[in-house]
């Protein structure tokens, strides 16, 4: 059964500085199905690639997350879209942009972006910057399927669920792996 997988992908470009970072979303039914996508993804880290954390996405807000084969039967309409939002925000006094990545299951842009100024991340940073694009405190915001491959997007669709009373976190693996090791 194929699985929608959240991941933190990092790498250091040559002529870069410092570490890289991205988002990457993929269908698959295993990580390692993913490798070659990845590669396809950031063809500027030229293959030397890793991850820094990954997820299952089964869930969000309490909406089960699902996919499915994109066929007529299965195009039954929902109200609501999977929403990825990367925030971003500054410490008085520290050399860094922190940033907060976070799903959202909204009906539309402006309802996820009112739920993101809701986080901690918001409530906890000093100075959250402004946006000139949205004119809010949010580096990025994508519905999901605007970020998959085609070769994805052509294939799946994502199914979100009607929200459920219990509401349990996917589990987050943050940890360092080599792409080359999930071949």
């Amino acid at each position: 059964m194929e699985k929608l997988y959240m991941i933190l992908l990092g790498c250091k470009p040559q002529g870069r500085h410092t570490e890289q970072h991205d988002i990457f979303f993929g269908i698959a039914r295993s990580l390692s199905q993913l490798v070659e996508p990845i590669v396809q993804f950031w063809p500027e880290a030229e293959g030397k690639i890793h991850l820094d954390a990954w997820k299952e996405v089964t869930q969000v807000d309490g909406h089960p997350i699902s996919i499915v084969e994109r066929s007529r039967e299965s195009e039954a309409n929902t109200p609501y879209q999977l929403f990825f939002l990367n925030l971003g925000g500054y410490k008085e006094n520290d050399f860094e942009e922190y940033h907060y990545k976070m799903l959202v299951v909204a009906k539309e842009k402006g309802e996820a972006i009112r739920r993101a100024k809701e986080t901690a991340f918001f409530k906890h940073n000093a100075s959250p910057h402004i946006d000139d694009k949205y004119g809010v405190d949010v580096d990025d915001i994508y519905e999901i399927e605007e970020v998959l491959s085609d070769e994805f997007r052509i294939k799946y669709r994502i199914v979100i669920g009607e929200k459920e009373s219990a509401q349990i976190d996917d589990e987050i693996h943050a940890e360092y792996i080599k792409l080359s090791k999930l071949v």
